[in-house]
Formats: structure tokens, sequence, C-alpha cells
């Protein structure tokens, strides 16, 4: 992570570098004897005649050229606060600046927060009680403060103003100018409750308005005052439950650890304010992010508003249910569902409860295995990092072992080795006969499926993980379980009625055809394992991997061919000793091929190669925002190699004659959003989107208007007429 400072630093020298290379600018702003360019300094009192002890306000009064700004107390993604290093009479006390509130400067993909045109920035100043009437003070201090507009200039001035004492303080002519000033200084008022929460990489403010006065708030918007805690360029969306309004707010990539306070100023947008007497557009804001807070209350409703779509929690566990059934008919759960099927027609004879049993089992492994996943998953984010669903799928350490385990899976289908070891029990014996008479076999096949699962998003799954990475932890298992509930209830629900299973043909030579078919499944998921892993680690890696499959497959055939039932007890060893050994060299192959990096040149040929064949941009905000700039439409796709939902949306709809003829047609720019590796952007954009995983499409309008989220699995008619909605501009 660059430090802050030292990326504001270079982000000020590439500017200064930006103008020196040609960039307009007035002569007098490069004028070095100019202290205060484009703007001029002045400090105001509103009295004219001070009295002994009684506190006064003066102000530093700045006024700037159009198009120029100074910066507030947090200056955001850029700049530097306003100071005043004062010299004052001995007895005289000065305060710190009290800040109206500012307004935002977007600038590119950064916001910074300050002032234009005129700022006046007042301080209370306390004199002695000492003071003679009759006599005349001056009060001095040297203000410095940075102009800013496409370049940043320091300035600086000598300031000063001369008081008469008297018995009583009079007002000066600047009075109203400094009143006027101390109308947008925040404050609290009186019958508003602030309430703060935070969840996986993002805040909630929970604004509840007081009886009788219900503002609108959309538009509202939070400055914070503390530094490195928000991501200043993200939006806030605002939303509203009942009398409760509710802002999301996201973490800044900087923050080292979640902050434990929200400071700053949230100010209503034009037209509102605070209060019923209309004076108060600025509500200061100084509360504990309370942890307990995160829990059903605010987070169901910052659901409803944000991460879910509109999704309510009850709606969200509905979904979750229903994206958990539908799990089961996507790609990824095929080759784990085929070993549940053939447990099916193996337990057709046996007593009915013992096929409740391992359906209930199975149920177990998914809920449970589905719960560590959520857990992983929320500790990994709350410590700041993003990741989102099927973020395991990322790691090339994982996808080796997955590659190596469904390879192994495959051959003990075949019937290379049986053994009862527990590594064979994760293979095709899994529904068969372990140590615990089949049980843990049940339990590790749910285990298997959920894992196997996370490269797929179902439909209604990913709306509901959004919500899901939003609430609570509480909440986020609900989610979580709801889903691994929808995911097994087929399977139990069958399990139930064993009667059911009474319908298959008895067992014989077809379950042993059937058995040996099913490796088929299990390969090719290995071969699209070690597909997505090249495309993390490159040749290479591939290499070392099937290296690891090569000596995997040995290990299977010294099994095969030297029963140890055919074995004398020392050649058992022996031959019991190299399967080990080849089983850990396969591990090891896997391992180290997981630490290659694909070769930069051929990653960025490769990418480049392909974006430029489809016409698709590598994703980043900024190119986005520049495409949207142009007024052109954006569709933007965000995939991963080991997603397959979304190589079969790319293959069968998105990357078809028909479809890329409409994107021509409109005009409109592809990106594309590879999530294969880990990449916090993406990560980000998709919470943004309220999801977190892959697949997401999201089509932009040219004319500025929000996006469109379009399903998880697509045809081509949903593409199509996508775009049939576009403005007819675009």
């Amino acid at each position: 992570m660059v430090p802050r400072r030292l990326s504001m630093s270079m982000l000020f020298a590439a500017l200064m570098l930006l103008g020196a290379a040609g960039v307009p600018v007035d002569a007098d702003a490069q004028s070095s004897d100019d202290p205060s360019p484009h703007s001029e300094a002045a400090l105001v009192s509103d009295v004219s005649a001070i009295a002994p002890g009684e506190p006064f306000t003066v102000a530093l009064r700045l006024r700037m050229e159009k198009g120029w700004h100074s910066y507030w107390k947090n200056p955001g993604d850029s700049g530097e606060p306003t100071s005043v290093d004062w010299a004052v009479p001995e007895g005289f006390a000065v305060g710190d600046i009290q800040w109206p509130y500012p307004h935002r400067v977007p600038f590119g993909p950064m916001t910074s927060y300050g002032y234009s045109d005129e700022v006046v920035l007042p301080f209370t100043v306390t004199p002695p009680e000492t003071l003679a009437p009759g006599s005349r003070v001056t009060l001095k201090g040297e203000a410095n403060w940075l102009i800013c507009a496409d370049i940043c200039l320091p300035a600086k001035a000598d300031v000063q103003t001369t008081l008469s004492v008297a018995e009583a303080p009079r007002p000066s002519p600047e009075a109203s100018v400094i009143a006027k000033a101390e109308s947008k200084q925040p404050r609290s008022v009186d019958g508003w409750t602030v309430q703060a929460a935070r969840s996986s990489g993002s805040y909630t403010l929970a604004l509840t308005s007081p009886a009788g006065h219900e503002p609108s708030l959309k538009g509202a918007y939070f400055f914070p005052a503390q530094e490195e805690v928000l991501d200043h360029a993200a939006p806030q969306p605002v939303s509203r439950a009942d009398d409760t309004h509710l802002i999301t707010l996201q973490q800044s990539s900087y923050a080292e650890e979640p902050s434990d306070s929200l400071r700053g100023v949230v100010v209503a947008p034009d037209g509102e304010t605070w209060d019923a007497a209309g004076e108060v557009r600025a509500l200061r804001v100084n509360v504990p992010v309370d942890s307990t807070l995160s829990g059903i209350d605010v987070a169901s409703m910052t659901a409803a508003s944000t991460g879910g779509n509109g999704l309510s929690l009850p709606w969200a566990l509905a979904f979750a249910f229903a994206g958990g059934l539908l799990l089961n008919l996507m790609p990824c759960v095929f080759p784990v569902i085929s070993v549940k099927i053939l447990g099916f027609a193996e337990q057709a004879e046996e007593e009915e409860r013992t096929i409740r049993t391992h359906g209930t089992l199975f149920g177990v492994g998914v809920l449970v295995s589905m719960w560590v996943l959520a857990g992983i998953l929320l500790a990994v984010r709350a410590a700041g990092s993003q990741v989102g669903w099927g973020f395991q799928l990322q790691s090339p350490t994982f996808i080796a072992l997955m590659a190596l385990l469904f390879f192994g899976i495959g051959l003990n289908l075949l019937g290379l080795f049986e053994v009862g070891t527990r590594l064979m029990s994760w293979g095709g014996r899994l529904q068969t006969q372990t140590s615990s008479d089949g049980r843990l076999g049940a339990f590790l096949t749910g285990v298997l499926a959920t894992v196997v699962a996370t490269p797929c998003t179902a439909p209604f799954m990913g709306a509901a993980l959004g919500v899901a990475l939003t609430l609570s932890t509480t909440g986020a298992l609900l989610i979580f379980t709801s889903l691994g509930v929808g995911m097994a209830a087929p399977y139990v629900g069958l399990s139930m009625a064993p009667r059911l299973l009474k319908a298959l043909p008895k067992p014989g030579a077809w379950m042993e055809s059937l058995k040996q078919f099913f490796a088929f499944p299990m390969f090719a998921t290995a071969i699209w394992l070690v597909w997505v892993f090249g495309q993390q680690t490159g040749n290479g890696g591939v290499a070392l991997l099937l290296f690891g499959l090569l000596l995997l497959g040995m290990a299977g055939w010294v099994v095969h061919r030297w029963s140890a039932s055919t074995l004398s007890q020392p050649l058992t060893v022996v031959t019991r000793g190299l399967v080990t050994l080849m089983v850990v060299g396969a591990v090891a192959a896997g391992v180290i091929g997981a630490g290659y990096d694909r070769p930069a040149t051929a990653s960025s040929s490769d990418s480049s190669s392909a974006a430029s064949s489809e016409q698709w941009t590598p994703f980043s905000p900024q190119t986005v925002q520049e495409f949207r700039a142009e007024g052109r439409p954006v569709f933007v796709d965000f995939t991963a190699a080991w997603c397959l939902t979304c190589q079969v949306n790319e293959r069968t709809v998105l990357n078809t004659d028909a479809v890329q003829s409409a994107f021509r047609k409109r005009n409109v720019a592809l990106v594309k959003a590879d999530w294969t590796n880990r990449d916090p952007q993406i990560t980000k954009a998709l919470e943004s989107h309220g999801r977190s995983g892959v697949p997401v499409y999201v089509l932009y309008p040219g004319d500025g208007s929000g996006p469109t989220l379009l399903p998880e699995v697509l045809t081509q008619d949903i593409v199509l007429n996508a775009l049939e909605k576009l403005p007819s501009s675009s």
C-alpha cells in the first residue's frame, strides 16, 4: 500500500509537471513573487472595538478566482487544509478554525473537499481582562493555504487587523460576513438520532428524524472529518426505512483498520434543513461505530438500500434458498452430484433408517461447509481484504489441490484402487463403506458439493450474497444457511422418502458401469481446473501440476498392480512407502507450480489479443468513467476463468455474432473485469452493485442514468432486449 501522503506528493508533482508540460496556466500563477496566486486573503472581525475579557470573532477571508479552490480540514483525496500561525499580543487566546461545511471537488477518479470563490474561516479570540479601554491592539498572523485548479500552488499571506479597546464591544461592518460563515457551521439538532454501524468494507450512518420533521435527504452527503477512513470518491447512496435515513459509506482502501467512530458533517440537499426553522443545513456527526448495532436492525435496512438492490432480509433469505436449489443445476456441482446419484442407487436396497441418516449427514455437510466458507470470507473481509464468493478459487494452490482431488476421484471410480483410507474416502467411495458405515462419506460428500459449487452463482443467489456481505455476522450466516438449506433440500428430501429410491433398478453390474462412467465428469473437472491453473500461473505452473497428476496416476497404478493382500509384509511396506512418496510428490508439485507467476509479457499479450479480437477493454473504474463521459453505453462483464457460468455465458451469448453485432450497432463499449486472480478494485466494483461474486453483467446507458444489472444466466434474448431499451441516442 502506498502511504497516502506519499501518493499525494506524487499527485502534486504530477500536476506540476502537467502544468509545465503545456496546460494553460496564468502567468501570475507561475510568478514566484506572488505569495498568494489566484487568491487574496484578509483578516476581518465582527467587532470594531473589543471589550476586556469578552470573546469576539475574527475570520480569515479568502477570495479565489473563478475555477480555483482551497481545502477543508479534511482535504479528501488531495490537498492541504488552510492554517494560520498567529502572532497576537500577550494574554490573547485564539481558538481553532470553525470550519464551514465544504463542497465536493471531483478531479478524475479522486474527490477532494474544499471551497470555491470565497470562504470565511472564523476563529474565536478571547482578550485578557487587563486591557485598558481607549488603547488599540493589533492581531497578526501568517495564513497558509493551497490554491488549486488544474494545478496546485502553495499560497501565503501576512494578515492583520487593528481593533480599539472599549468598555463594550462595537459591531463592525464585516459582522454580517462572519455571521453568514457561522450559519454554515455544522450543528447538533435536537430530536435527531445518529447511529453508525459497520459491516465488511463499509459503514452505515442511520439518521432518525424527530416527529413532525421529515426532510427528504436524497442527495445528502457525509463529509468525514477523519482522513483515510472513507473512500471519498465512492458514491453515498441514501435510502429510507420508516423514519430512518441510511447513508452507506465505503471504507477507504488506505484504512489500516476499521474506525471505531465516525466524525464529520452531513450536509442536507439543496432546499432541505435539519431543523424545522430552516436554519441548519449541516448536521454535526460524532458517533461511535457500534458493533452491536451492526446487527439485524440497521443492517437489514441497509441491505434494503444498497447491497441487495432493495432486498429486505426475508426476501434475501428466500432468494438464497431459491439460489441454493438452482445451484444444483449449475455445471459446477454436477461432478459431485453424480457421486450422490451413485450413492442413491447403492442405497436403494438399504434400510430406510440408513438412507435417512445418510441424507441428513449430507445436508449437515453442506451446512457446516457453508458456515465455514462464510466465516472465512467474513473474517478475511473484516481484516480489510477485498474478497467475495468463490474467493478460494483465486488461490492457485487451492486450484492445484482440487485438480489432484478430482483426478484421484476419477481414478478411484475407474477402479484403479479400492482402499479404505481417508484419502480414498474422498473419492468414489464417499457414499459407500468407510470406517463409520458410510456416514463420514455422506458428510464429506456434502462438504465437497459445497466447495465445488463456489465457482457458480445461480439465479437469485447473487443478490442474496450481496446482501449477506452488508450484514452483521449473524445476518450473513442466516443467508448462507438459507443457501445451504436450498442446496441440500432435494437430496435430504429424497432420502426422507426412501420409497422413491425403491423404484430404481436393483443393484447389479449396471452400477459398476455407472460408477466408471461417472469418472469422466471428474476428469473433465480436473481438466478445467488445470486450465484455470494455467490462467493463473502460466505454462511453468501447468507443467508441474501435470507432473503431479502423473505421480498420482502412478500411485494408483502401484496400489492396483500390487494389492496388499497378495504381498508379503516387507513388500507391502515398500510399495505403500512408494505410494506415499508419490502422493506427497504430487501435492508438492502442485503447490510449487502454484508459486509460478504468469509471465507479465505473456499475460499482457494474451489479454490484449483477446481483448482486441473480441473488442473487450480491461476493466478499471477510470475506463468505465471515461466511456460514460463520452456518452457511450458501457457493458461490463465481471467474469473469472474458474467461473463456469461465466464461460458458458461468454461462449453461448456474449461472443455470438448476433450479440456482438448488436453491441456494435449501439456503439456499446465492452469492458471485461477479470476476477480470476484477486483484484480489490473489481471486488469493490462488485460491491457497489450489491454483488460478491461473478458472473455479474452491468449495462450503463449512454445518457448518464443508472446502470441495469442483467441476470447471472444469460440468453441472447436477455442481452438483445436490454440493448433495445437503451436510449435512442446511444
